[in-house]
C-alpha cells in the first residue's frame, strides 16, 4: 500500500508587535497603511503601565483598526481586559500565567503563551489548551537563546505538535531562519519600528524574508522526498 503524502505546511505569517503605546491616536493612523501593505495575521499590542481604565481605553482605540483589516488583536499581558476592551485574546508569559488566564479566556478567545523555557513547560502549554506557543522572546533581563537554538526549538514543535509555533525575530536573518525551520508565525516588533525607511518599508522586507525562508525549506523537504 502506497504511503500517503504529508500534505505541505501552509507558509508562515507574520505576526507584529507595536511599540509600547501610551497615546493610541498615532499607530492608529499608522496602522491601516501597515496592514494593506503585508500580509499581517494578528497585532499584539504592548502598552506602558497604567490602570485598568487606561489599558481599556488605549485597547478600545485600536481594535477596530486591526479587526477590520481583517487581523486578530492580542493584548501582551492584561489578560483580565480583553473581554471588556474588545481585543480577540491575550499573549502571557509562562506556564502558571496560562493556568491564571486560561478560565478567563477560554474557550472563546486566543491565549498564546511564551516564556517556555523547558520542552516540558511548552508541552504543558499545548496540552492544556493553549493556541500557540511562543519561543525566543527575551527575558526580563534582555536575553535570549541564540538564533540557532529558537530554530533547533521551532522545528522541533512543528514536527511533532498540533498547536502553531511562533517564533520571535528580532532581524531579517531571524524571521527567514524561523520561517524555514518550521514557524507558523513570525514575530517582528522593535526592528520594524526603528527602521529609518520606515515601518512599512521593513514590515514588507521581513514579509519577503519570511518568503524567502519558507520557500528554502520547501526545497529541502522536497529534496528530501525525492
Amino acid at each position: 500500500m502506497a504511503t500517503k503524502p504529508v500534505p505541505p505546511r501552509p507558509a508562515p505569517r507574520l505576526y507584529l508587535a507595536t511599540p509600547l503605546v501610551a497615546d493610541p491616536a498615532p499607530l492608529a493612523s499608522q496602522l491601516p497603511a501597515l496592514l494593506a501593505a503585508a500580509d499581517v495575521a494578528a497585532i499584539l499590542l504592548r502598552l506602558t503601565p497604567g490602570d485598568e481604565r487606561g489599558i481599556i481605553q488605549r485597547t478600545k482605540a485600536l481594535a477596530p483598526v486591526v479587526q477590520n483589516a481583517g487581523a486578530a488583536f492580542l493584548l501582551d499581558g492584561h489578560y483580565e481586559q480583553v473581554a471588556r476592551s474588545g481585543a480577540d485574546g491575550a499573549n502571557v508569559s509562562g506556564v502558571e500565567a496560562m493556568q491564571e488566564a486560561m478560565p478567563t479566556l477560554k474557550p472563546d478567545r486566543i491565549l498564546g503563551v511564551g516564556g517556555l523555557i523547558t520542552r516540558h513547560d511548552a508541552m504543558v502549554a499545548g496540552e492544556a489548551g493553549a493556541d500557540y506557543v511562543l519561543f525566543g522572546e527575551p527575558d526580563a533581563q534582555g536575553a535570549r537563546p541564540s538564533p540557532d537554538a529558537i530554530g533547533e526549538r521551532l522545528g522541533w514543535w512543528a514536527e511533532l505538535f498540533e498547536p502553531p509555533c511562533v517564533g520571535f525575530a528580532t532581524s531579517l536573518d531571524e524571521a527567514r531562519l524561523f520561517a524555514s525551520a518550521g514557524a507558523d508565525f513570525v514575530l517582528v516588533g522593535d526592528f520594524i519600528w526603528q527602521d529609518a525607511r520606515g515601518p512599512q518599508a521593513a514590515l514588507v522586507e521581513a514579509a519577503d524574508a519570511i518568503a524567502q525562508g519558507f520557500k528554502a525549506s520547501f526545497a529541502k523537504a522536497t529534496v528530501a522526498e525525492g
